[in-house]
Parts: structure tokens; sequence; C-alpha cells
């Protein structure tokens, strides 16, 4: 008995990782952020200013569905081939970091925002597109938030966002590039992975 429930369980966890796996990336980006806003309009913890679990949310729920090796090559630009690739992994996690925690506290203000979702524009075979949305703060204009997507073997995964016209990757761009002039590929991590101590 204890073994038939075991397979249920796992039958039903992989049939729960399949319909995640196909499901097209604006219903990814809804139903990550419908569970985002849910829980920040809920947890009590996180309403008061509870940083660490906000970090939490943001890595258990939003950080899987990046890609922050493709991310990280983006703002990197033409330096990225002059990485090696333990550097390129390393960069990535810090970047990643960073990411994290910028998002976290922009989300610290986000739990009376409504997100709306534009039509999607793509075709069945489709490996890259722009899921577009709009966030609107209580009594403020709309700002546009748009997600490129890619798919990749275990599903869409975003690898920028572009706020209100301004793209992640490219603004990091020029800071990455000026971290590398001066001081090198290992300059730029030092420098992320003080950001990220500071």
């Amino acid at each position: 008995m204890k073994r038939l429930l075991m397979l249920m369980l796992l039958s039903l966890g992989l049939a729960a990782f399949a319909a995640h796996a196909q499901e097209g990336p604006d219903a990814l980006i809804k139903r990550v952020a419908s569970d985002v806003i849910a829980t920040l309009k809920a947890d009590k913890e996180i309403q008061s200013g509870n940083k660490k679990k906000l970090h939490d949310l943001v890595d258990g729920k939003i950080a899987g569905n990046f890609d922050f090796l493709r991310m990280t090559a983006l703002a990197m630009g033409r330096n990225w081939s002059k990485a090696t690739p333990e550097q390129q992994k390393a960069l990535a996690v810090e970047f990643k970091t960073l990411l994290i925690r910028t998002y976290s506290g922009a989300l610290s203000n986000y739990q009376n925002h409504v997100m709306d979702f534009k039509p999607l524009r793509m075709q069945p075979a489709d490996t890259d597109v722009t899921v577009r949305t709009t966030v609107t703060a209580p009594g403020g204009q709309p700002i546009g938030i748009d997600y490129s997507m890619e798919k990749k073997g275990e599903g869409w995964k975003a690898y920028d966002v572009i706020v209100g016209g301004v793209s992640l990757v490219t603004n990091y761009r020029e800071e990455f590039n000026n971290a590398i002039r001066d001081s090198g590929v290992d300059g730029l991590l030092k420098t992320l992975v003080a950001k990220n101590k500071s």
C-alpha cells in the first residue's frame, strides 16, 4: 500500500511537472505572478519588512524561471568570450544574487499593484517570444514590463526584462564593460561579489 501511494504521489508530481513544462510563456508568467502576488498579500512577515522571507520568495518562486547564464552573457556582450567557463559560471551566480536582491527590493512595494497581460503574438513553432504586460500602482500610470522568453528543454525561461522600454541586461552592460576594461573579468567578478556582500 505504501509503495502504491508513493507511486501515485510520484506520478502526480511528474504530471504536474509535465503540465508546467508544456505551459505557454504567457501562462507561465501569469501563474508565477499570481502566486507571488497572493503570497505578498497573505504573508504578514513580508508585509512587515522581513527581507529574508522576501528574498526566499523571489529565489524560490521566480528565479527558477530565468536563464541567468544567458542574461549574464547578454549583459557582458562581447566580453563574455573573454571569460573562462569557470568565470562564466561564477559571474552568472553573482549576477543572479544581485538581481534577486534588486527584485526583492522592488517587490516590497508591489502588494497593491495590478498586472495586465497583452495578447501573446506567437506561432506554434516559435521558441523566442516577448510576453508583454503592464503594471499599475494605485493611482499611477501603467508601466510596461516585457519578458523576453526562450523555450528550452525544460520549458520557457526569461532571459531579459524590459521595464518602461529599458532592458535589464543592457542596463548593466556599460558597468560590466567598464569593470572589465579597468581590471579584467576577475575585476568584474570581485565587484559583483563586493556588491552582494554589502
